[in-house]
């Protein structure tokens, strides 16, 4: 034995006679790795639709399942997947139990006008096949820094993570408290109310309060919106617990404004993404004097359209059949991000962008809007 070790250490020789008689290990730990990566948080799934589940005249869940029975991949209550359909897709979020993972639950409210909800609610029977991306999203529940005693303001269908969290409480038997405060336009268009109640009724720790903008006369409840006196009497005060906030982009600035009224810290405070701003042309660094109507070229990889400027790039994108990966479409998860090689965009408030993109030219295109003609590299 010439090994160096030998000359060194008592039994050296023996073990290195052990080595070199083993089997040579041949697994392949990187298809393994990739394999046990796909099944936790896989690209894409494909879920076949098993019951369509009326919840209020304007509000369906879709019940999803595999095709080949496995469990689904685990998610935290909160969670979103992505739902590709259209040629385009929309974000979800998951309102059935990370405890049951049988199924996701989407639960889909119809948006005037809206392109996806409306093909949602209006198309899709049982036996359909959906294409999905994992769950995926930072709106969701973490103990360690959240805190195991919850606020969470929702309003119509941001109700669907509350339930999710909710409804994950009570299959677990957590002792978490959380408190559930749900405003709604009318009695009727209170999605889960029953469900909601019945949970609140058998489980101390969880309490539910729903308030009504348009209450008619047999409504007792607390009625109008989620003022701060409101909010300050139905929680009995916040003592900086974590507020949760979810619904239409309307109830975002109000809410902060009403939580900030009544002392609340901001870092006690998450929001949602909830979609590309309604109106960029509203916040305070779009240009002066630039017509949002008005059309720009967007030049990618040799194409060259025309889109309007107030049109998000991604959407502008899709519309001539270029499909970047994406799955938020508010700013947050950076999959649609793509660099600015020539011209100017205007980034929404929206955005999380990493600290190096301004430098660089990056920008999240379902927030980004085309001010000048432009070139972008995907």
């Amino acid at each position: 034995m010439n090994h160096p070790l030998a000359q060194r250490f008592d039994g050296a020789a023996e073990i290195l006679a052990e080595i070199d008689s083993r089997i040579p290990d041949t697994r392949d730990y990187g298809a393994e790795t990739r394999a046990t990566i796909d099944t936790y948080h896989p690209k894409r799934l494909q879920l076949v639709v098993t019951d369509v589940i009326d919840e209020t005249a304007t509000t369906k869940t879709f019940r999803l399942e595999r095709r080949d029975e496995l469990e689904l991949p685990p998610f935290l209550a909160g969670q979103y997947v992505n739902v590709f359909i259209d040629g385009t897709s929309r974000p979800y979020a998951i309102s059935s139990s990370p405890a049951r993972l049988d199924h996701y639950d989407l639960t889909v409210r119809r948006v005037p006008n809206g392109r996806i909800s409306n093909l949602l609610i209006d198309t899709v029977n049982v036996g359909q096949v959906l294409t999905t991306t994992g769950p995926m999203g930072t709106f969701h529940h973490n103990p360690l820094f959240h805190g195991s005693d919850i606020v969470f303001l929702a309003g119509g269908s941001g109700v669907a993570p509350a339930m999710s969290m909710i409804r994950e409480i009570a299959d677990i038997g957590s002792d978490r408290t959380f408190h559930l405060i749900y405003g709604s336009r009318n009695a009727s268009d209170i999605i889960f109310r029953a469900e909601l109640d019945a949970i609140a009724a058998a489980h101390p720790g969880i309490d539910v309060d729903h308030v009504i903008t348009e209450p008619d006369i047999e409504w007792t409840g607390a009625a109008g919106f989620l003022t701060a006196d409101t909010i300050r009497t139905l929680a009995r005060g916040l003592d900086n617990r974590m507020v949760y906030v979810c619904g239409p982009q309307a109830l975002y600035l109000y809410a902060l404004e009403q939580l900030t009224a009544l002392g609340q810290p901001r870092k006690r405070i998450r929001f949602e993404a909830n979609g590309a701003p309604s109106d960029p042309t509203a916040q305070a660094h779009w240009p002066a004097d630039v017509d949002p109507a008005e059309e720009v070229t967007v030049t990618v990889a040799g194409t060259s359209f025309r889109t309007p400027r107030n049109r998000p790039l991604l959407d502008a994108l899709e519309d001539n059949g270029i499909r970047p990966e994406a799955a938020c479409r508010s700013g947050e998860c950076s999959l649609c991000r793509v660099r600015v090689v020539k011209g100017a965009v205007h980034t929404a408030e929206e955005a999380k962008p990493r600290l190096s993109d301004a430098q660089f030219g990056y920008t999240h295109s379902c927030v980004a809007y085309p001010i000048t003609d432009v070139e972008i590299d995907l």
